[in-house]
Order: structure tokens, then C-alpha cells, then sequence
């Protein structure tokens, strides 16, 4: 019987199967919750209750105080045992990728067999205490035909090295831990069962067997969930969020403390109780969570090269990708999202090299838009509506296509293989499809990452709705740009109109001068009849050009610090001054000094012109009200001031209040004189925007026109929309 002392170092020593068990257990359930329907995940759901159960049984086995117990729970170890061999080779071959063979089931049939027996005698019959091993089982007349059933496990290295030949080199990391991890619980697992044999000491020497299968274990579930977290093993789609993220942070600081207390345990073995031992390592977990939570810089930003290694930072990527997605709609122009598209490949995942190819509506061919690094355009310029690659998408439906070479399947369709033929020499792995209405209008395609690492599951998920979320937003903005193309035809024919229509009629005098003056009719006649009206349609042409060029000119404000309160009142004596035959007053309610910053020149000209159009509309007698009031502070940085300009004349209807800001329409028709060009208010509202203010009007016919412009004290910086880099 063991004595109290072996007890107690006993019970400090069952921490390891006790942090296996669940560091097993819990890496089989969110391997199985993340897509139940997998047979990969089912599988290897059952095998980590396997490993979980032989860790738990371990941890049992140890804290077991008399022979009676110990026997039971040496059963239940060997009960779990027993399915680990079948369970990890078909784990193995569906990593594989290979069939799953009509011996495999037959192989499950006799682990069955053998686990209705383990209850017996003739699989267990009885316990032995070990020293500091605890108790061991003793095996029955039927546990050596379990024990040669092991070359299972053999067999499932095998299977998993064979793969791995057969992978390039970049993608053989992806089976190396799980194979060094597999080979190390393999090897212990067999040292595991030399006491049951009744082998107590290692062959040629005195050293006596220690149950390393424990720690093994422990081993294979960290090491095959660096593998699911790094190199998506399993293909599970990994989304860490930031809580999960710490969650897993807090795994292994509760991991690397119950290492060094161990460690401190042989060292000392005297020195600790098991309360002792359990009460440093909460103390350890609290203080760290504390510390965390009150001073998160307290450590500095230290090298996190480990930590990226282990979690890959996806948690920190994949929320950029994703915020990228979000602000997609955001974009009205297809190049700067072209722009921002570029760098998030290249910055934030990583991605060697890029291609986009878009079709050009017009012509219907396909064409280069941007790419990284840069390439002529007519490397691609075999591409046609009738390619290989968009017959592929269009008739497959599929949401990428592989083009790495060392992963093209040489029994795939020739339609695919061809669609391959029309991409070679762009180095690019995948290529993702832009479609409208499932007609591809695009592509993308990506070359390998940087560094040589692998795109995981997640990656291609991310991709995939990526370029599903470009594809509807990509087709929008080439609408829009369509449509603006048909405005623009419009406005220019428009323009085009009205300008000859106008330049006409004012013409016509000046050419009939001239046209009398050649056919001899007495100067005095032309003088007092037409040379008036003559002279004063050239300086309208010239006032019209003049408004014209001001129009299509892409200004540039000089903005300095002003008075906009004495700005409006010289813009109000303006107007009146120039409308003085039309006997109508303006009337000014300023409050006091109103510094703005402004382009002076352009403001009062705006002013002006809007204070024109208020005297024009009214009657004879009328007054028109110009106010200026400061906003209730909205922004930190800066106020906003409201000009009004209110008349009382005959408005405008509802018909051409939504077209009055349109260039060459106008509602002055009662003449040369009086008659408008259709560019003031046009003009008006591109020197209001031109000062990151709005302008508005309100109006109903018979009672009056209100014109409100709103305007910033300052300018503020306006920096293009750039993707959030960490390099």
C-alpha cells in the first residue's frame, strides 16, 4: 500500500492529465461545433473524447486511494483506449484525402469486440501500485491482442508522412506539427503500456517505466491547436474575436503556470501541499487578469512574434478585411476604391501580387485596371466573352478557381484546365469571378502571400464575400458612371442649345449693324436705331463668356480669415446699386463681427447674384431681408453662420424649383435685357460647395423665395479615404 507522502506527490503530479483532459476536450468540441456535418470534425470530435477520457481516467488514476477505485478507473482508460487506433487512422486519411477502405469499418469491428471485454478480467484483471507511477493496470489474457492492435497508430503516421511528400514545400508545415505531435503521443503511448505488460524497466537498463503518455497527450492538444489556429488544419473557419482572442491568451498563461509549478514541485517537493499548489495558481491566472484589465501597457509592447505565431493574428486582419467590406458602400468612385482594394491585399493580407481585369461595356472587351506589381496591359489581351475562364464560372457556378499548379487536379474537366491556360504567366493561385445577374464582368486574381505563407479557410471565406460584396458595388458605380456619362451628353447638348440660342439672338443686332452699315444706310440712321442695342448685346456676349469660363473652371479658393457680416453688406449695396430702377429696398440683420474663413471675391459674388435674383422677383416698393445668424455649435473645431436672403415676390413653382441649379435653365424670360443665362445659381451653389457649405431654397408661388446658404467659420483638411495598415 502507498504511504501518505507518495499519496500527496502523487496528487500534484495529476495536474498534467488534468490540463490534458481539458485542453482535449475542449479543443474537440469547437473542432465539432464549427461544422458538425463534416465527417473530418465528427471524427475527430470522437478522438479527442478518446484522448480527453484517457487524460481524465489519468488524473483519476493517480488521486485513487485504494485498489478498488484505481481498477475502475484503469477500465475506463483502457475502454477509450481501445477506439484510438481506428479512430486515428480515418482521421488521417480524410486529412489525407484518401478513401476511406472497406478495412477500416472492419478494423472499428474488432476495437468493439475488445471493448466489451475491458470490464473483465481477461482485459484488466487487477492494479499495482508503481511508486511514483501510481497504479497501474495489470493486463488480462486478451490486452497483448489490444496491444499489437497499436499499429494502427503507426500506420496513421504513415499515412499522414506519405501526404506530406506529396505537398510543395511552403504547404508541408501544415503536417508538421500534427506529425511531431502524433509521433511524441505515439511513441509515450506505447511506453505506457510496458507496465501493463509487466515490463517495470526500461530494456538493458534499471531505470524504471514512467507513464509518459500523459504529458504526450497534453502535448498533442496544444500542438494540434497551434496547427487549427495557424494553419487551419482541420479547415475550420477561425474568427477569433478579441474576447476569444484573450480567452486563448489566458489558456496559456494557466498552461506555462502549471508548467513552472511543477517544475518548482521537483524542485521542492517538500515545499508544497496541494493546497499551496492550487492557491499559486490562481494567484498566477488572478494577477495576470488584473494586471491586464488596470494597466494594459504596463508590460510595454514587448515581441509578440510568438503570439502571432501561435493565433496567426487573424482576429486583429480578418477585422480590418471585414471593416473594409462594411465601408464599401461608402465609395462613388470605382479608382479610389480600386486603390484602397490594393492595399488591403497587399498590406493587410499579405498577398505577393494582385491582378483586377474588368469589361469594358463599350466595347465588351476585357482590360486591365490595376495590378500589383505593375504589368503591361496586353499580357491579357487574349481574354474574350467566350474565354474558357468565364464559360467555366458561368456554367460551374463555383466561387473561385485553384490555379496553383502544384494543387490542380489532373482529373478535373478539360474546361477547367483550359480556363487555366488562358491565365498562365500572371502568377497568380486563385482567381475569384466579379459577376451581375450570374454573367462574370471581371476578375481578380491573387498570387501566393508574402513570406510564403498559406491562405487558410478563413481566408478564402473572407475573399469570397469580399469579392461578392466588389462585385455589386463595382457594377453600381459603373452604372452610375454610365448614367452620369448620358447627364453629362445631356448637359453638354443642352449647353450647346442655349448657348446658340442665346449667342444668336444677341448676335442678330450687331450682324444687321454691320450688314446696313455695308449696304450704305447714313451712319445717323444706325446710331440712333441699332448701334445702342448693338453695343450692348456685345457686352452681354462678353458678361455670358465671362460667366461661361467661370463655370468650367475647376477653382481654387484663396481663403483668408474675413468679415462675412461686411461681406454681405457690400454684396446687399451691390445688388441694390445695380438694380436701383427696380425701387426696392434690402434691408441687413448681421450680428456684429463674424470672422469665416472665405475666398472673399467668390462670397460676395455668390451674395450678390442671389440678392440680384431676390430684387428681381419682387415688386416695385418690396423689400428683401438678407440676415445672418450663427448655429448652435455642432463641432468642436469650428461654427457654423446662416445667410437667409428673403423676398416676398411671385416664387418660383414646384416644376422649376428642382431645376434651378441646373446650367442654362433659367425662369428671366421677358427679353434680351432682363433675359438670364442659367449659369447664377449654378454658379452660386459651386461657390458655396467650393467652401464645404450647402445652399438651399424654399419657395412657393405668390408668397416669396427663401435662399439659405450655411457656411463652416474654417476649413478642415479633407484627406482622401485610405485602409488601415499595419506593417
Amino acid at each position: 500500500m502507498p504511504s501518505a507522502e507518495e499519496i500527496s506527490s502523487v496528487n500534484v503530479a495529476a495536474f498534467i492529465p488534468l490540463a490534458g483532459s481539458v485542453v482535449n476536450f475542449l479543443l474537440a468540441m469547437f473542432v465539432f461545433v464549427q461544422n458538425p456535418r463534416a465527417s473530418l470534425n465528427r471524427v475527430y470530435c470522437l478522438l479527442g473524447l478518446v484522448i480527453a477520457t484517457w487524460n481524465f481516467g489519468s488524473f483519476s488514476l493517480f488521486l485513487a486511494k485504494t485498489p478498488e477505485s484505481a481498477l475502475v478507473w484503469a477500465r475506463v482508460i483502457q475502454f477509450a483506449l481501445v477506439f484510438g487506433p481506428p479512430l486515428l487512422v480515418h482521421v488521417s486519411l480524410l486529412i489525407a484525402d484518401e478513401p476511406i477502405r472497406r478495412w477500416l469499418w472492419a478494423f472499428y469491428g474488432v476495437e468493439i469486440l475488445l471493448a466489451a471485454t475491458v470490464f473483465t478480467p481477461y482485459f484488466i484483471a487487477d492494479v499495482r501500485w508503481l511508486g511514483p507511477a501510481g497504479y497501474y493496470a495489470v493486463g488480462g489474457p486478451i490486452f497483448p491482442v489490444f496491444s499489437a492492435m497499436f499499429v494502427g497508430f503507426f500506420y496513421a503516421i504513415y499515412i499522414l508522412l506519405r501526404k506530406r511528400r506529396q505537398l510543395e514545400a511552403v504547404r508541408k508545415t501544415r503536417l508538421d506539427g500534427l506529425i511531431a505531435s502524433l509521433t511524441l503521443l505515439v511513441v509515450l503511448g506505447t511506453n505506457d503500456i510496458l507496465p501493463i505488460l509487466g515490463i517495470d524497466k526500461y530494456p538493458f537498463t534499471d531505470f524504471h517505466v514512467y507513464p509518459f503518455g500523459t504529458i504526450a497527450a497534453v502535448f498533442y492538444g496544444i500542438m494540434v491547436g497551434y496547427s487549427v489556429l495557424q494553419h487551419q488544419l482541420l479547415n475550420i473557419q477561425i474568427s477569433l474575436s478579441r474576447i476569444a482572442a484573450q480567452l486563448v491568451r489566458f489558456t496559456f498563461l494557466l498552461f506555462i503556470g502549471l508548467v513552472l509549478l511543477l517544475v518548482a514541485r521537483i524542485l521542492g517537493p517538500d515545499q508544497f501541499t496541494l493546497f499551496s499548489f492550487c492557491a499559486s495558481l490562481i494567484v498566477l491566472i488572478l494577477s495576470g487578469a488584473i494586471a491586464s484589465l488596470l494597466f494594459p501597457r504596463m508590460f510595454g509592447t514587448g515581441i509578440d512574434r510568438i503570439e502571432r505565431r501561435i493565433l496567426g493574428d487573424r482576429f486583429e486582419y480578418q477585422d480590418r478585411i471585414r471593416s473594409f467590406i462594411d465601408s464599401l458602400h461608402y465609395y462613388s468612385e470605382i479608382d479610389p476604391l480600386l486603390t484602397d482594394l490594393g492595399d488591403l491585399l497587399t498590406h493587410t493580407l499579405k498577398a505577393e501580387s494582385y491582378n483586377v481585369i474588368l469589361r469594358d461595356e463599350t466595347n465588351r472587351s476585357f482590360s486591365l485596371v490595376r495590378s500589383h506589381p505593375p504589368r503591361p496591359p496586353e499580357e491579357i489581351m487574349n481574354l474574350q466573352n467566350n474565354s474558357a475562364v468565364f464559360r467555366y464560372f458561368e456554367e460551374n457556378k463555383v466561387e473561385f478557381l485553384l490555379l496553383h499548379p502544384g494543387a490542380v487536379d489532373t482529373h478535373q474537366e478539360p474546361l477547367s484546365n483550359r480556363a487555366r491556360a488562358d491565365l498562365a504567366g500572371l502568377d497568380a493561385e486563385f482567381c475569384f469571378p466579379f459577376f451581375f445577374q450570374e454573367e462574370p464582368f471581371g476578375l481578380l486574381l491573387l498570387g501566393p502571400k508574402q513570406g510564403e505563407a498559406l491562405y487558410t479557410a478563413n481566408d478564402m471565406s473572407l475573399l469570397t464575400l469580399l469579392v461578392q460584396r466588389l462585385s455589386l458595388i463595382i457594377n453600381q458605380l459603373r452604372l452610375q458612371a454610365q448614367v452620369f456619362h448620358q447627364q453629362e451628353l445631356e448637359l453638354l447638348g443642352r449647353m450647346s442649345r442655349g448657348m446658340a440660342h442665346d449667342l444668336n439672338n444677341l448676335l442678330t443686332p450687331v450682324s444687321t449693324f454691320f450688314q446696313l452699315s455695308s449696304e450704305g444706310v447714313p451712319a445717323e440712321i444706325l446710331n440712333e436705331d441699332l448701334l445702342p442695342v448693338a453695343t450692348r448685346n456685345v457686352a452681354t456676349i462678353r458678361a455670358y463668356i465671362r460667366e461661361a469660363l467661370f463655370f468650367s473652371e475647376n477653382l481654387r479658393p484663396d481663403f483668408q480669415l474675413g468679415r462675412l457680416d461686411i461681406v454681405l453688406s457690400s454684396a446687399a449695396d451691390l445688388a441694390q446699386n445695380s438694380r436701383a430702377n427696380r425701387q426696392v429696398a434690402v434691408t441687413k440683420e448681421t450680428l456684429g463681427e463674424a470672422l469665416v474663413e472665405m475666398d472673399e471675391v467668390l462670397i460676395q459674388r455668390m451674395l450678390s447674384n442671389i440678392i440680384a435674383n431676390a430684387i428681381d422677383a419682387s415688386e416695385q416698393g418690396a423689400t428683401v431681408r438678407a440676415e445672418l445668424r450663427r448655429l448652435a455649435r455642432s463641432e468642436s473645431a469650428r461654427d457654423w453662420l446662416r445667410i437667409r436672403i428673403i423676398d416676398t415676390g411671385q416664387g418660383i413653382a414646384k416644376q422649376d424649383i428642382e431645376r434651378v441649379f441646373t446650367p442654362y435653365y433659367t425662369t428671366k424670360n421677358r427679353g434680351d435685357e432682363s433675359r438670364g443665362f442659367g449659369l447664377g445659381l449654378a454658379i452660386c451653389r459651386k461657390i458655396v460647395h467650393l467652401h464645404s457649405g450647402a445652399l438651399n431654397i424654399a419657395s412657393q408661388p405668390g408668397h416669396g423665395t427663401t435662399v439659405q446658404i450655411d457656411l463652416p467659420s474654417r476649413q478642415l483638411p479633407n484627406p482622401s479615404p485610405t485602409v488601415s495598415q499595419t506593417k
